[in-house]
């Protein structure tokens, strides 16, 4: 059988639009409770209100506060995988490491740290909420690994691995890039984020530098 999918016009606009914009408010709501209240000490009728939506608008959409957070977490990890592809895209392929690394670096941390908001999310508000999320969290964080991993292999030459082999480095780099923005996020004030650039470029460089001869 196939899969219906409801055509129907209201307002001029179709039923799948309608939905993907009642969604695109909840999640924009999400970003701004979730990170402003906590996730712990929100509800859902602080999403409602803050999105201007009923109780069971949000149920169409989701089956509770902690599906939502997920929902959101992925959008926030796409746009920070998606401005890191495009960064890249925008060197030079023959371009030294550290310039490419420099300018990933810049484009993975802008992603989050000029919307301070979605910094807390991914590095404060998505930490222990349950076993559930954890999972989750668990893995982005091998996806980001696979990424990080085939991104510096296609860029090297000779067949350059890191000491430790990838899975150690590219635990070490994210380790290192959610306690650097967890720590960001939570200061008050909190550094600029250029020196944030900064630290996580300097890590980075150091795991995936070609040993001297």
């Amino acid at each position: 059988m196939g899969t219906f999918t409801d055509t129907r016009i209201y307002g001029g606009q179709s039923m799948a639009v309608r939905r993907a914009e009642r969604r695109a408010k909840f999640i924009e709501a999400g970003l701004t409770v979730f990170s402003g209240k906590g996730y712990a000490g929100s509800s859902v009728a602080d999403i409602c209100a803050e999105a201007g939506l009923a109780r069971s608008q949000f149920y169409a959409e989701f089956r509770s506060r902690e599906d939502l957070l997920l929902g959101l977490y992925d959008v926030i990890q796409d746009d920070s995988q998606a401005a890191v592809v495009t960064a890249l895209e925008r060197e030079d392929a023959d371009a030294e490491k550290s310039l490419l690394t420099a300018a990933a670096m810049a484009a993975l941390v802008r992603s989050v740290g000029d919307d301070p908001r979605r910094a807390r999310i991914v590095f404060v508000e998505m930490i222990g909420v349950s076993s559930r999320v954890e999972t989750h969290r668990a893995n982005r964080r091998a996806l980001w690994a696979e990424f990080i991993a085939a991104t510096i292999a296609e860029r090297s030459d000779g067949g350059f691995t890191p000491p430790g082999g990838y899975a150690l480095a590219t635990a070490a780099f994210l380790g290192a890039l959610t306690e650097l923005v967890h720590t960001w996020s939570s200061s008050d004030p909190r550094p600029p984020i250029d020196d944030l650039i900064a630290v996580i470029t300097a890590v980075l460089n150091a795991l995936v530098r070609q040993p001297a001869e």
